[in-house]
C-alpha cells in the first residue's frame, strides 16, 4: 500500500486517524491516560500490520522476526548485561545476515561464479541460486533494529521498557516501508505521552499534502519524460534529448523520495510522532559533502554514526579518513540495491567528497571561485551519478553517457514522442525546476518581515494547500501512472 493510492487516502487513512483521535481525546480527558496510549499503540500496530500485509502478506514474518531478534538484542546488549559484547554481535550479524540473504544473495553466487571461471573451474561447480522475494522495506526497518541495539549498548538510551512500545516503533507505517530512518532514541518518549495539538495536526496536515503534491503533481508526471528518453535507442537520443530525460530523472527521483519522507513526517505529526527532516533542498548544495548533508540525511548519520566515525573518521589522517569516505560510500551504494551500478554509484560519489578533502582551497576556506563555481558543478556531478543510479547495467550506462556527450549528432527534440513532452508534463517539469531550491522558504522568510503581508502569504498559502490537494486526489482517483522508486529498496 503506498500513501498515494486510493485504497490509503480514502479507506485506510480516514480510518486510522479517526481512531486515533479517539483515543487521543480520551487521552486528552483522562487523568490517567496510560491505558488509552497503551491501546492507541496496540491500534497502531494492528493498522501498521494491515498496513504491510497489503502488499506482502507473505513476507510479513520477516518483519516481525527481524523486530522480536532486536528487542531481544537489546535486552542483551544494555549496560551491566553479562555477555552484551557478545549479544550486540550476534544481533547485529542477525540483522546483517538477513538482509544479506534477501538482498544479496543472487549477486553473491554470481560473483564467487565469476571468480570460479577466472580461475579455470578448479574452486568447484557453478553455485545455482534460487529466486528470493526480497521483503518490502528491508533496508530500512534492518537499520532500524541496528541504530536500536547499538545505541543501547552505548548506554545512548534504555532498552525498550515492553515489547508492545518496541513492536509499536519498528512497524509504524509511517516510516516503515520507505523511511526516514527514524532511530529509537529519537521517539521512544512518544511511546508513553503523545499529545497532539490542534497545530500538530495542522501542520501533520500541510507536510503530508506537500508530499502528496510533490508525488503526484511532480515526480509522476516527470517520470513519463525520464522513462521515454532512458527507453529510447541510442541512435534517436541525442544529446539535448538525453540531458533533458537525465534532469527529469533527477527531480522524478528527488520529488519522488522527498515527498515519501514530506507525507511519512505529516503523518507521525498527525499521529503524535517527531520524526527528523530527511531532505533540505540538496539541489542547493556548493559540495558533494553539502549535498550528502541535505540529500536523504537519517541515511547519511546513519553511515557517519554507526560507520565512518567507528572505522576512525577523520581522527586517523588524510589517507586513512579519504579510504573511510570510500568504504561507506561503496556501501551505501550496495545498500541502495544489489547491482554493481549501484556500488560504482556510491564510489562516484566517494570519489569526488574525497577530491573535495585533497583540495586545500576546498577542504579549508573556500576561494571565491570555488564559490561561484560549486553549486554547477555540484549538479553536473549529481546529474551524472543518476545515469549509474538508473540504468540496470555499465553497459547500459556507458551507452548513456556516450549519448550526453556526443555532439555532432544534432539536438533536435524531432526523436521525443508528443505524449512524453506534454503541456502537463512541461508545467511539472518546469514547476520541479523551480521548486526543487528553496524559493518557498525564502518567499516565508521576506513576508514574515511584514505583518500585513505575512497575513496574505499565509492565506494564499493555505488556498495553495487546497489547491495541491484538490489536484493530487483527482490525479488519484482518475488512475494516472504512479510508480514509486524506493520500493524496491
Amino acid at each position: 500500500m503506498v500513501f498515494s493510492s486510493v485504497v490509503f487516502l480514502f479507506y485506510f487513512l480516514p480510518i486510522v486517524l479517526t481512531v486515533a483521535f479517539g483515543f487521543q481525546i480520551w487521552i486528552n480527558r483522562s487523568e490517567s491516560a496510560r491505558l488509552a496510549i497503551t491501546l492507541s499503540n496496540v491500534w497502531l500496530i494492528l493498522a501498521s500490520v494491515v498496513f504491510y500485509s497489503w502488499g506482502e502478506v507473505v513476507l510479513l514474518w520477516v518483519m516481525l522476526a527481524s523486530c522480536l531478534v532486536n528487542y531481544c538484542g537489546g535486552k542483551g546488549s544494555a549496560p551491566g548485561v553479562p555477555l552484551r559484547r557478545l549479544w550486540l554481535v550476534l544481533t547485529i550479524a542477525a540483522n546483517l545476515g538477513t538482509l544479506g540473504w534477501f538482498k544479496y544473495g543472487g549477486m553473491t553466487v554470481d560473483l564467487v561464479n565469476r571468480l570460479n571461471t577466472l580461475a579455470g573451474g578448479h574452486l568447484g561447480g557453478p553455485l545455482t541460486w534460487t529466486h528470493v522475494v526480497l521483503p518490502l522495506g528491508i533496508s530500512f526497518y534492518t537499520f532500524h533494529g541496528i541504530s536500536y541495539v547499538i545505541d543501547v549498548w552505548r548506554g545512548k538510551v534504555r532498552p525498550a521498557d515492553s515489547m508492545l512500545n518496541f513492536i509499536c516503533y519498528y512497524t509504524l507505517f509511517p516510516q516503515l516501508v520507505a523511511g526516514p530512518i527514524v532511530r529509537y532514541s529519537e521517539v521512544h518518549q512518544f511511546f508513553h505521552a503523545r499529545p497532539v495539538r490542534p497545530a500538530d495536526l495542522a501542520e501533520g496536515a500541510r507536510r503530508f499534502v506537500c508530499g502528496l503534491g510533490k508525488k503526484t503533481l511532480i515526480a509522476n508526471q516527470v517520470s513519463i519524460l525520464a522513462d521515454t528518453v532512458f527507453g529510447l535507442p541510442s541512435a534517436a537520443r541525442p544529446p539535448l534529448i538525453a540531458w533533458l530525460g537525465l534532469t527529469a530523472y533527477a527531480l522524478q527521483i528527488y520529488f519522488d523520495f522527498s515527498g515519501y519522507s514530506d507525507m511519512a513526517i505529516g503523518l507521525g505529526r498527525m499521529l503524535g510522532f517527531v520524526f527528523p527532516e530527511n531532505f533540505r533542498f540538496p539541489y542547493a548544495s556548493r559540495s558533494i559533502r553539502e549535498y550528502w548533508r541535505r540529500w536523504h540525511m537519517t541515511l547519511s548519520f546513519f553511515y557517519r554514526d554507526y560507520l565512518y566515525i567507528p572505522l576512525g573518521g577523520n581522527r586517523a589522517g588524510a589517507f586513512r579518513t579519504c579510504f573511510n569516505l570510500v568504504i561507506v560510500f561503496a556501501l551505501c551504494g550496495l545498500w541502495h540495491g544489489a547491482s554493481w551500478n549501484f556500488v560504482l554509484w556510491g564510489l562516484f560519489h566517494g570519489f569526488f567528497l574525497v577530491a573535495e578533502r585533497v583540495v586545500p582551497s576546498w577542504s579549508k576556506s573556500p576561494n571565491r571561485w570555488i564559490e561561484f563555481l560549486g553549486h554547477p558543478y555540484t549538479l553536473i556531478v549529481m546529474l551524472l551519478s543518476w545515469v549509474l543510479f538508473r540504468c540496470e547495467s555499465w553497459s547500459q550506462a556507458r551507452v548513456f553517457y556516450a549519448d550526453l556527450f556526443r555532439f555532432g549528432s544534432g539536438f533536435g527534440l524531432d526523436a521525443l514522442p508528443w505524449r512524453a513532452f506534454a503541456p502537463d508534463i512541461a508545467w511539472a517539469f518546469a514547476i520541479g525546476l523551480v521548486t526543487c531550491f528553496p524559493l518557498m522558504p525564502f518567499l516565508r522568510e521576506r513576508a514574515a518581515r511584514t505583518p500585513a503581508i505575512a497575513v496574505t502569504y499565509e492565506f494564499l498559502s493555505g488556498l495553495g494547500y487546497l489547491v495541491i490537494l484538490v489536484l493530487s486526489l483527482l490525479w488519484i482517483g482518475a488512475g494516472s501512472h504512479n510508480p514509486f522508486i524506493y520500493f524496491r529498496f
